[in-house]
């Protein structure tokens, strides 16, 4: 959410997953501290925390066992440490074609202008056509690409997009 009338940015990341056992939430930012099995550090959310921290901002994070986690990082806007937010298309294009049997919805908004992606209700109008299927990758990264664009626009004129 780039509410820079507000000077802020907001990223939320949201899953309904396994959650995170009562016991490990205050320890989670440790960098050697991870839920996965298959490796021993975690660096994600250390580094989340501190990035929002540096850039006037704060990391939260809600988490209920067997329902899943949300984490909210929120950044002054304007700052001159804040990184810009970068090839989104290019990300959530990896997410999807990486890993078919997630669902996912991306919520993008500028100043109050929203665009949603909700790759179940792609999927059901693909129906038997997989996510993954280059062609379907092509025209979804055109489509979020034009959607992103659109957001930038104001009074029919297009802001200079940070990269």
């Amino acid at each position: 959410d780039e509410a820079r009338s507000e000077n802020r940015l907001k990223i939320v990341v949201q899953d309904d997953g396994n959650g995170i056992a009562p016991e490990k939430l205050p320890q989670i930012t440790d960098p050697f501290i991870t839920t996965r099995s298959t490796r021993r550090v975690g660096l994600g959310l250390s580094l989340l925390e501190t990035a929002a921290r540096r850039c006037d901002g704060a990391m939260a994070i809600e988490s209920e066992p067997e329902k899943g986690t949300r984490v909210t990082a929120t950044f002054r806007y304007d700052h001159i440490d804040r990184a810009p937010v970068g090839d989104m298309v290019g990300s959530i294009i990896t997410l999807i074609a990486g890993n078919p049997d997630v669902e996912f919805v991306y919520t993008h908004i500028v100043d109050g202008k929203k665009f949603i992606l909700d790759t179940r209700e792609i999927q059901r109008e693909l129906g038997d056509l997989s996510l993954t299927e280059p062609i379907v990758i092509r025209q979804l990264a055109q489509s979020i690409k034009k959607s992103l664009d659109r957001l930038e626009q104001k009074d029919g004129k297009r802001r200079s997009r940070e990269k």
